[in-house]
């Protein structure tokens, strides 16, 4: 076999010189999922660009290639204030480079990925704040801030500055907007994203509204200041000077707030229904997305940042909450016939509430064929399991 020289990559054969050739681009993009259960309209299609299928796991692994590509690194230690994400990225490409690497993180960020990047090696920091603090001095950019401007340690230290680096849009203008283009041939009508550094939404937006200016961009923000939704920022009520720099506020069409509570909870329900296991960022621009599928007609892209394995502690908290699932009621139809079996397992069905798990047991084949046949009109899939000859058990939820 012949390998490739460096700077070749071949996204066919999978063989790539170094660990970046993987990181998404318009000949490797990240996939575009339907999703058939959660979303129930199908004049209103909604799709996850699941950027977890980049080497580090998240969408950052986009910008940290583009802004280390221009930055002066020799002689210097990496430095950069994050939620997690871009420090995992930036550390990964430069412990490809050789750059040592210090990452400034809130405290309040789960343990997960501060021991993801204290296992790449990084320097970490943690800072004492919340996930979203509101002035540039405060915290992680406050501590990073700190060092690229003190004389004692100013000339060790360089920054990509995620928050204010043009090449931030850069990387979605010229990346993830037109992958997106691409994958929907044009027919994308809605684009949900989270604001955050305003990196993706900017690019991703401006791209998309000089292919369409009818595109709908809708941004999607913290309720509250105050969350758990790593990565996002809630920039309603923020005088100018706070709101990152990199923000075009021309793009965007609709600004839409969502709780922890709905965030996680959506999330959670993406897992069990579609099989798509995901960071609670994306449930809460996903929870937004479904809210306009309600009644929308087009074709939705909502922006999955990262998966769900770097945010178990997180879920936890929420898992712990749910109720015992409890046994399912049992009905006993086994000495009726057709057609009183089918009579009283019709009633049972339309009393199912949602939630609700019954067992329905029958006694004979006839029986079972009419049951089949109701429980089809009703889109029902129930469990089904045969003791002896003569005794069916159908388990049904709703």
């Amino acid at each position: 076999m012949v390998f490739q020289k460096k700077g070749d990559a071949d996204h066919h054969m999978r063989v790539y010189p170094d660990i970046t050739g993987l990181i998404a681009s318009l000949r490797n993009p990240t996939p575009l999922v339907r999703l058939n259960r959660i979303n129930r309209n199908p004049d209103f299609p909604v799709y996850l660009k699941l950027e977890r299928f980049n080497p580090f796991g998240s969408v950052k692994d986009r910008i940290a290639l583009e802004m280390l590509k221009t930055l002066e690194t020799e002689g210097k230690t990496l430095v950069e204030p994050s939620s997690g994400n871009t420090g995992i990225a930036l550390t990964c490409i430069a412990n490809a480079l050789g750059i040592p690497v210090e990452i400034a993180v809130p405290k309040g960020v789960p343990e997960e990925k501060k021991i993801m990047l204290r296992f790449l090696g990084a320097n970490v920091t943690e800072a004492d704040d919340e996930l979203c603090p509101l002035f540039p001095t405060e915290g992680a950019r406050g501590f990073v801030n700190a060092l690229l401007n003190s004389p004692a340690t100013r000339d060790g230290y360089v920054s990509p500055n995620q928050y204010e680096n043009m090449l931030n849009v850069q990387a979605h203008y010229r990346g993830t907007g037109p992958e997106i283009w691409r994958q929907t041939d044009g027919e994308v009508t809605h684009f949900f994203a989270g604001f955050g550094t305003c990196g993706t939404i900017t690019g991703v937006g401006k791209f998309l509204k000089e292919q369409n200016p009818d595109v709908k961009i809708i941004g999607v923000e913290p309720s509250s200041p105050h969350h758990k939704l790593p990565g996002l920022k809630r920039i309603t009520g923020l005088t100018e000077d706070l709101v990152p720099k990199i923000l075009d506020r021309s793009v965007i069409d609709e600004t839409a707030a969502v709780s922890d509570d709905e965030a996680y909870r959506t999330a959670i329900e993406l897992a069990r229904k579609e099989g798509i296991p995901v960071g609670p960022t994306t449930g809460a621009i996903l929870h937004i997305a479904l809210r306009y599928a309600r009644t929308g007609k087009g074709l939705a892209v909502v922006i999955s940042p990262d998966d769900a394995f770097k945010y178990t502690s997180f879920y936890k908290e929420y898992l712990d909450r749910e109720p015992v699932a409890e046994a399912p009621k049992n009905y006993d139809l086994s000495d009726l016939v057709c057609p009183l079996s089918k009579v009283r397992a019709t009633e049972l069905l339309d009393a199912l509430r949602e939630g609700e798990k019954i067992s329905i047991i029958l006694g004979n084949t006839e029986s079972l064929r009419s049951m089949a046949q109701e429980l089809k009109t009703r889109r029902l899939k129930p469990v089904f399991k045969q003791e002896g000859e003569s005794r069916f058990i159908l388990t049904v939820s709703k």
